[in-house]
């Protein structure tokens, strides 16, 4: 039987009137989407972050400590001679600079610890030192406070136990921020050297050991450069979030951080001031991004050889295996204390862990509270709905302008990627006084209405300071992505719109989606923008702990926080799922 082509069938791309069906489109037609995304881009970047960052700069010029009146740099000298703006000056970076070494250490030494060697319980303790990266940024600080401070447990365990006056223990201004942000930011450096560790090629080591070299010698000048990168971006972020750090200093009570003096000069209705305050953070901030990009640069640590990753080392000494597995795991469950902490203060009645080392009085009513109505969910709703709002928004830009980037090439490229990731590099308090200072009048980019003090402001805020995540992930899946694979799609007759929905975008939808979930955790816990910015009518989830903690409901705040473990633990589920079965499509069936 001979079948013939009817002509309501699609034609043949090989057919001889082939060129019929693939005209070559308009100029206009080709590049419609690339201007209307750089349009719209461009809008964005000059209406939500690169405009409130020029309009902070010029009222911090102002001669009105409110109102924009004037101009004048009597403010800025007044603010470099008083001693506790320089104070905050120094200490933030100081703190920031020992963060990154503190953190860095911790970090680095459990990725070598739990990814050179096999022993008996490596696994567990795997997935257990990441779980401080779902630990809540407030409730989180605020265990921390319970475990180290002021009338720890810890401190009080140790007084029972061997004697020492707990007073003595107490861990108070520097050193309590230290240690909360050793043990919430080290993942940045495990993550990174893990990663790094496991696809190092182990001939490397072995041509070093068979020149003579010692294993410290090795160590020294072969393992530890070619980890240089990824200590230095877990250094990166270490450094912007200690930077941006505020709940710590809060509950710490060290104010010498400029992010307590921005919140306190805000508080105080100068404006001026904590636009001040705000631009010597964008400037410090900027400054160590570039110093970082380029070092990057300059530096390069690369391998030439094709040799395979390295396999674990397995301990075969049962003292080897004892050793180590002594010093792993009670320092895995020495980090997850926090979550501990919130676990168990969310099932303690109230006054039920007072003088004792273990809560006496247990209770569920926090949690009875789950089903007592509509107002108990208010806040998570309220954050889920702005997490949801602003990534929805982060994914169409950024994803968008991710495929403009990568394909595209125009003049002024650079400047572009540098503006698109720059809220990435400011603080949120800095964010949230670039926002105050841009919509406390109406404004062309707020349709003409005042954002400040209604719901819109604080999604805004998130998706400004979200969006190059998604960019930056949505750019790794787009870089991966054949060219050729386009052209072949639109060779065959395709449209461009075809292609994209059918070609392109399954194979990048990972990367896009892993973005908008890690925006989404952050957006669910943010709390250093929402602090400045939240109106009483919409509070978010990190505030309303906030607010719980302060009133003495710590059993309600830790329900809180449980929900928020509980939603970020569900995300980083999903996320581990879309990259085991990316790496597992990856891989060449034989």
């Amino acid at each position: 039987m001979t079948a013939t082509l009817t002509p309501t069938e699609s034609p043949s791309p090989v057919l001889p009137d082939a060129e019929s069906v693939y005209k070559r489109p308009s100029w206009f037609r080709r590049r419609f989407t690339v201007i209307a995304t750089l349009t719209v881009l461009i809008v964005v970047l000059v209406g939500y972050v690169i405009g409130p960052m020029i309009a902070t700069a010029r009222r911090s010029l102002s001669q009105d400590r409110i109102d924009t009146v004037g101009f004048s740099f009597q403010a800025w000298a007044d603010f470099f001679l008083s001693n506790a703006q320089r104070s905050a000056i120094v200490g933030s970076i100081t703190l920031s600079i020992l963060s990154v070494i503190v953190a860095g250490l911790l970090g680095t030494g459990m990725a070598v610890l739990l990814t050179r060697w096999e022993f008996p319980g490596r696994r567990i303790c795997q997935v257990l030192a990441l779980l401080p990266i779902a630990l809540p940024p407030l409730m989180g600080v605020w265990s921390f406070k319970l475990l180290f401070g002021v009338g720890g447990r810890i401190p009080f365990a140790f007084q029972e136990w061997f004697g020492i006056p707990q007073q003595d223990l107490w861990l108070q201004g520097l050193a309590g921020v230290l240690i909360v942000h050793a043990m919430t930011m080290y993942p940045y450096f495990y993550l990174t050297v893990s990663a790094a560790l496991m696809s190092a090629d182990v001939s490397l080591e072995e041509a070093s050991y068979s020149m003579g070299a010692s294993k410290l010698r090795t160590w020294l000048k072969v393992v530890l450069p070619m980890l240089t990168p990824a200590v230095v971006a877990g250094a990166l972020i270490t450094f912007m979030s200690s930077m941006s750090s505020y709940t710590a200093p809060l509950l710490f009570q060290y104010t010498d951080v400029m992010t307590q003096q921005v919140v306190i000069a805000k508080s105080n209705g100068d404006m001026r001031l904590a636009s001040i305050i705000a631009t010597t953070l964008a400037v410090i901030s900027i400054v160590f991004l570039a110093v970082i990009r380029g070092y990057e640069q300059r530096k390069i640590y690369r391998t030439q050889s094709k040799g395979g990753g390295r396999r674990r080392s397995t301990v075969t000494s049962p003292l080897g295996k004892t050793v180590i597995a002594v010093v792993a795991i009670p320092l895995t469950i020495f980090l997850i204390l926090p979550i501990i902490m919130i676990l168990v203060l969310s099932f303690t009645a109230k006054g039920g862990w007072l003088n004792t080392i273990l809560p006496t009085s247990f209770t569920v009513d926090w949690y009875a509270q789950m089903f007592s109505g509509f107002e108990f969910w208010r806040p998570v709703t309220n954050s889920l709905l702005m997490s949801l709002i602003a990534v929805g928004a982060a994914v169409v830009l950024g994803a968008g302008a991710a495929y403009v980037m990568s394909r595209m090439k125009f003049k002024g490229k650079l400047a572009l990627d540098i503006a698109i990731m720059l809220p990435w590099a400011l603080p949120g308090t800095v964010v949230a006084i670039n926002l105050i200072t841009a919509f406390s009048s109406p404004s062309p980019f707020a349709m003409g209405q005042v954002l400040v003090g209604t719901f819109a402001i604080v999604p805004l805020a998130y998706f400004v300071r979200f969006n190059p995540l998604v960019f930056r992930s949505s750019s790794a899946s787009w870089a991966q992505l054949d060219p050729n694979l386009e052209d072949a799609a639109r060779s065959l007759g395709a449209t461009w719109w075809y292609t994209f929905r059918k070609v392109v975008l399954p194979l990048v939808s990972r990367g896009i989606m892993a973005g908008a979930l890690l925006a989404f955790v952050d957006g669910v816990g943010e709390f250093v923008s929402s602090v400045l910015l939240y109106s009483p009518s919409w509070t978010p989830l990190s505030i309303e702990i906030l607010n719980q903690n302060y009133q003495g409901n710590i059993g309600t705040g830790s329900v809180y926080g449980m929900i928020q473990v509980g939603l970020v633990l569900i995300v980083l589920i999903i996320t581990r799922q879309m990259e085991s079965r990316a790496n597992a499509a990856s891989i060449p069936s034989s």
